[in-house]
């Protein structure tokens, strides 16, 4: 349970602290230890809860090792190494397993990576990603860590989404080249989390 301090259960919770529980959700999720509904049924009380306690009833029957950021792929999800876009477009989103390494090119096209809902390998995942008058798009969750490395000339590769995510939570690289594209990498809520922290804010009025 390194990843959370423990703490007296009467203890408010704060939001960072219903986002710490909440990975923990998403990655017994990822590990195959909870459904998707039970996920996102949990995540909901997750963003309801008011105290410690009631953070640490919800992931009370998970395995200790959870704690941990455990990161094993999950079986029987798509996985790809690449995406590329010559002259036309190229996504992938959806639950998928992410490799340690994956490539993306565009040439007067666009690729888009939608990591929010991907499962990662144990260590870290790098993205090397190549825009020549094209834009290659990588959306990334709020509690991801990201490290941005990629340069651009007469090109833009965005470093904004840079940083700290939840501790534990898995790290993804992204480097490359942008010459006459550009290359973005942009944090944005899980759709699933969104829904269960507006449901919560409602139970908590």
């Amino acid at each position: 349970m390194a990843n959370i301090p423990q703490r007296e259960p009467d203890v408010r919770a704060s939001d960072a602290d219903r986002e710490r529980f909440a990975h923990v959700l998403r990655q017994a999720a990822g590990d195959g230890r909870l459904t998707l509904a039970e996920t996102e049924e949990r995540l909901g009380w997750v963003f309801a809860s008011r105290t410690i306690g009631q953070l640490e009833q919800l992931v009370a029957d998970l395995a200790p090792e959870v704690y941990a950021g455990s990161t094993a792929a999950a079986s029987g999800l798509p996985s790809w190494s690449s995406a590329y876009a010559v002259m036309s477009g190229c996504k992938r989103r959806g639950p998928w397993s992410a490799p340690k390494r994956f490539t993306a090119f565009s040439f007067w096209g666009k690729s888009s990576i939608d990591l929010r809902e991907a499962v990662f390998p144990a260590g870290e995942t790098k993205i090397t990603a190549f825009a020549f008058m094209g834009g290659v798009e990588v959306v990334v969750p709020p509690d991801l860590n990201v490290q941005v490395e990629g340069v651009g000339m007469m090109g833009g590769f965005g470093q904004g989404a840079s940083g700290p995510g939840a501790a534990g939570s898995p790290l993804v690289i992204v480097t490359g080249l942008a010459m006459w594209g550009s290359v973005s990498v942009k944090r944005r809520e899980r759709r699933a989390d969104r829904r269960a922290r507006r449901s919560g804010r409602r139970s908590r009025r």
